[in-house]
């Protein structure tokens, strides 16, 4: 039932457009989705969706979110010849660009569809043939063919750009596409607030499906300071290392169960990451034991997510990233394994459940 559950949740989430700063169809969906359960959710100032569901007063209280949006553009200008230039919005992968389909988001039903124009191959010389366009150079066509014609169809400078929903579904219960990260987040998190309100006893948690991340890792900040929780819980993407040109990086498995992170850094440029909290860490690890289930373990420098500012809210608090192996990262066939979406929903329900008035908050031995 849950896997038929996070399935369709997932391709419903994946086919709603959702760049940064313009997260109210996912937003809308989720709160549906939750409606549906019987939870209770608002939205605050900046967009996040939050669901407060209360529990024992004395136990530490818990924030678990994930992102809501995703990568893409921003329209910096068209031409008088109709074809569009963009800034990049987030870590879009430049050399996953190329002839790509993309959607300009004018609003619901009335959306663009768009191609990252690729110069033919029979005209690229030497020089140009494993060359990697950057995003200031591309070109965006909606055959329109003027300017006003673009205009007339409701695209501006600032409209958002994303790249074309759709749903690659592979053999077994594997799916892929552009937004993966954090689409999956999104089902999961779903389900763990349908078993939230279920439940009998634990501590109060607040589920929130945040903003902005792919954009500046902020947005769930604000939900963190009006909510000030004891605890947070971040659901993201893990990299998984299985395939040949990641070898090196890990031993993340898809297919191969949940993961936490022990250890991420950005190491470019942003001087901020998580080393996860020990009771946190433990509080995961003898869960997944208890339930027989097998628990990856991640160490990154490169990977950056909100739970790097949430952990620094208030006297601080006790954090830890999980999340679900995914392949292809920031491209249009992101990939995971719903098995390991499913193990993770699972794993976090039973983990919270743990959580009494006399789970350690310091950092001591």
């Amino acid at each position: 039932m849950m896997r038929r559950r996070l399935r369709q949740d997932l391709i419903d989430l994946m086919m709603t457009p959702g760049l940064s700063g313009h997260e109210e169809r996912v937003a809308a969906l989720v709160r549906a989705r939750l409606s549906q359960a019987g939870v209770a959710s608002r939205v605050d100032r900046m967009g996040n969706v939050i669901a407060s569901l209360a529990g024992n007063p004395d136990a530490p209280s818990v924030m678990i979110f994930t992102h809501m949006d995703q990568l893409g553009f921003f329209v910096r200008r068209i031409e008088a010849d109709g074809l569009i230039r963009v800034e990049r919005m987030g870590g879009v992968s430049e050399r996953a660009m190329a002839a790509q389909v993309v959607t300009l988001c004018i609003g619901e039903g009335r959306d663009v569809t768009g191609i990252i124009i690729n110069k033919a191959h029979h005209a690229t010389g030497p020089d140009e043939k494993y060359k990697v366009v950057t995003a200031p150079d591309i070109l965006i066509d909606t055959g329109h063919g003027d300017k006003e014609a673009v205009e007339a169809a409701g695209i501006r400078i600032g409209t958002p750009v994303v790249y074309q929903s759709r749903v690659i579904e592979l053999a077994g219960d594997r799916i892929a596409g552009p937004s993966v990260d954090d689409r999956a987040g999104c089902a999961a998190l779903l389900e763990i607030a349908r078993g939230l309100i279920e439940r009998s006893g634990g501590p109060t948690v607040h589920v929130v499906f945040s903003v902005q991340e792919e954009f500046n890792l902020r947005g769930a900040l604000v939900a963190a300071q009006a909510l000030k929780p004891d605890i947070a819980i971040q659901i993201d993407l893990m990299l998984a290392t299985d395939t040949p040109d990641m070898a090196e990086r890990g031993e993340m498995k898809l297919g191969g169960g949940p993961g936490i992170s022990l250890y991420s850094f950005h190491g470019r440029g942003t001087l901020n990451g998580v080393i996860p909290h020990p009771s946190m860490v433990t509080l995961f690890e003898q869960t997944a034991e208890r339930l027989g289930m097998p628990l990856q373990r991640s160490a990154q420098v490169g990977v950056l997510t909100d739970l790097s500012y949430v952990q620094l809210v208030g006297e601080g608090v006790a954090s830890i990233d999980i999340g679900f192996p995914m392949r292809h990262s920031h491209s249009t066939v992101e990939c995971c394994d719903l098995a390991d979406v499913e193990a993770m929903a699972k794993l976090a329900l039973a983990a919270i459940s743990g959580i009494g008035a006399d789970f350690k908050l310091t950092r001591e031995i």
